[in-house]
């Protein structure tokens, strides 16, 4: 799924002055640290602050992933991952390292399809008395 529409319009009112600096470029610091670390820079200039190009950053999102949901990835782990684990999601996100901005730039689908007839891996849920 693309995000640019809602992206131009977020900074059509940061243009307009309707929307605050303050309030889109709010980057946390675990996401500016997984840009430097994790992202990737692109060519594109940040539609901010004009100065620094934009880093993608890679998010991961399944059910199956255990530990490795929610952490940030480069594209030759996606790689990686796209042949060796069932579906998941990427969401990647644009960061500007300088100023802040940060955007959801597009989601997708990884991995392989379950095989026909068969239910995806599923941990089994354990009962708080189960486990004692």
């Amino acid at each position: 799924m693309d995000y640019s529409l809602q992206r131009r319009a977020v900074l059509a009112d940061v243009y307009a002055g309707r929307t605050g600096l303050f309030e889109v470029c709010d980057a946390s610091p675990y996401l500016t640290r997984a840009a430097k670390y994790h992202g990737e820079v692109t060519d594109v200039a940040c539609p901010v602050c004009r100065k620094e190009r934009l880093t993608l950053v890679n998010y991961v999102y399944g059910e199956h992933l255990g530990p490795t949901a929610g952490q940030a990835k480069t594209q030759a782990e996606l790689a990686r991952m796209d042949r060796a684990q069932e579906e998941f999601s990427v969401y990647a996100v644009q960061v500007c390292r300088g100023c802040g901005w940060n955007h959801l730039d597009c989601s997708y689908v990884l991995g392989a399809e379950p095989e026909p007839g068969r239910q995806p891996r599923r941990a089994r849920r354990r009962t708080a008395t189960e486990q004692l």
